[in-house]
């Protein structure tokens, strides 16, 4: 795991610095090629996920709670996580404005998914206090 982390590391700071030296030249290019590097790292990721996954879903099952929920809350770990590394990269774009965009729908996003946990919830909060 530290070495794989080691290579996810030098591999960021590798595209870091092709990405400064290509916006000398071609911003474009530059904004490429770091979105490249961002792709590797995620698949290289999303290789360490079905394990945590895995064992996650086995911990999910020893509870008394529906599945749905178990599903929803990784929907709702990939909505975090792509739209903080969306909003990344607007912001290393120069486009705050793309950035906060992104942010707002990952939010709203966010609140819809979570709506049926609601209803769930002050629906349980309710019969305990009727």
């Amino acid at each position: 795991m530290i070495g794989d982390t080691v290579s996810a590391a030098a591999l960021c700071i590798v595209g870091a610095a092709v990405a400064i030296l290509l916006k000398q030249y071609c911003r474009e290019q530059a904004m490429f090629s770091s979105i490249a590097v961002c792709v590797m790292v995620l698949a290289a990721a999303l290789a360490f996920a079905s394990p945590v996954i895995e064992q996650l879903e086995s911990l999910f099952e020893k509870t008394s709670l529906d599945k749905a929920y178990f599903k929803s809350l990784l929907k709702a770990v990939g909505i975090c996580y792509m739209t903080g590394i969306t909003a990344d990269i607007c912001r290393d774009s120069g486009e705050q404005s793309l950035a906060s965009a992104a942010e707002i729908w990952g939010r709203m996003a966010l609140l819809t998914l979570t709506l049926p946990m609601i209803d769930s919830l002050l629906g349980i909060i309710t019969g305990v206090f009727q």
